[in-house]
């Protein structure tokens, strides 16, 4: 999150671009038939990537401040954050952040046709919704409501919050366990990450972690999730659902700002946004849990933050806010192969297959 009107007590600064997920899905970019999703927080708007050209090839309007966003499983419909909640950098005085004017209405999660680039609707999903999950079979979203520190439970065939549930200050990301079981927030503002039971609804634990956690990523059993440190550069690896053993395997440089988490089992790799750093951290596991390796930072623009890697692993696609464009990463080659002009301040990025037909 960051750059809001509301700032809860303790707050002491934020970095890195306002607007991830920072989300993994589904494509084929081999086959040149895969999309990506840009959210354009300062634009209003979702860009339209084609993975076989790396062009724009649409612009949806879709709000104010989209920042996260999923796809459904058959890749038909996009959903998207929105907010009314405005921008208010650090530096502005608190008292002033207070008196600039909110949009309670602008709430929820926007839904788009992917195939005629339309906005459907927006779904009710509690204040401020910045980032979110979905269940695989698309019919439920975990929605972090970072102003008010609650998840809100979103049931997409009836359009309604179904239950909220209170977790820490100034929840952000938000990750579904493979099986659909377990529900992982972190919580910014107290260093935790909420464990919530997504049978009952219930907060199981709160799992302490490095500052300022951003988002997480499960591996492919849903065993261990790994999340990511802002303000002290780490990289926790904890036990789900027990939390312990929780330890931090990996200190990056001061200057890098870890946000989004990707990993890649089969490569045995995780990929790291830094935020203010201007890299992807990519990091060897091969010898985890004894060892983490950081293999290469690769330099991708300013201030990226959403990243997400196409099914095959052979490409990482990073959005970079301040200079509104998306980085292509080769991971085969460890470099940088395009950078594509989306909207303004791009936040987050999704892939997934073409829509259907």
């Amino acid at each position: 999150m960051a750059f809001v009107a509301w700032r809860p007590l303790g707050w002491l600064i934020f970095f890195g671009v306002c607007g991830s997920v920072f989300e993994v899905a589904a494509a084929d970019n081999n086959a040149g038939s895969g999309r990506a999703y840009v959210s354009n927080e300062d634009g209003q708007s979702v860009s339209v990537l084609d993975l076989a050209s790396n062009t724009s090839i649409a612009t949806v309007e879709v709000g104010k401040r989209p920042r996260g966003l999923k796809l459904s499983p058959d890749g038909s419909r996009l959903f998207v954050a929105v907010s009314g909640l405005p921008k208010c950098p650090p530096s502005v005085p608190d008292e002033v952040c207070a008196k600039r004017e909110r949009d309670l209405k602008a709430d929820g999660i926007a839904i788009v046709d992917t195939v005629e680039h339309k906005l459907i609707k927006v779904l009710a999903a509690g204040s401020d919704p910045e980032q979110f999950a979905m269940s695989a079979d698309g019919k439920r979203l975990y929605v972090a409501n970072e102003d008010v520190g609650l998840m809100s439970v979103v049931d997409v065939d009836v359009g309604k919050v179904l239950a909220k549930v209170k977790v820490g200050l100034e929840p952000e990301g938000v990750g579904v366990s493979p099986d659909g079981r377990w529900v992982l927030v972190t919580n910014e503002s107290d260093n935790s990450v909420s464990v919530i039971d997504t049978k009952t609804l219930e907060v199981k634990q709160h799992v302490t972690v490095g500052k300022r956690p951003r988002d997480m990523a499960f591996s492919p059993d849903g065993s261990v999730a790994y999340v990511s440190g802002e303000l002290d550069a780490s990289l926790y690896r904890m036990a789900v659902p027990a939390g312990e053993p929780v330890q931090r395997v990996l200190q990056l440089r001061e200057a890098a700002k870890p946000m989004a988490v990707v990993l890649d089992d089969a490569r045995k790799r995780l990929y790291l946004s830094t935020g203010r750093g201007g890299t992807v951290a990519v990091v060897d596991t091969k010898q985890a849990p004894k060892t983490y390796r950081l293999i290469k930072e690769i330099e991708v623009g300013a201030r990226p933050w959403g990243i997400a890697l196409t099914v095959d692993g052979r490409f990482l696609y990073t959005a970079n806010g301040p200079s509104n464009d998306v980085t292509v990463v080769d991971t085969t080659a460890l470099s940088v192969v395009k950078r594509i002009p989306v909207g303004k301040t791009p936040w987050g990025v999704v892939i997934g297959p073409a829509p259907p037909r």
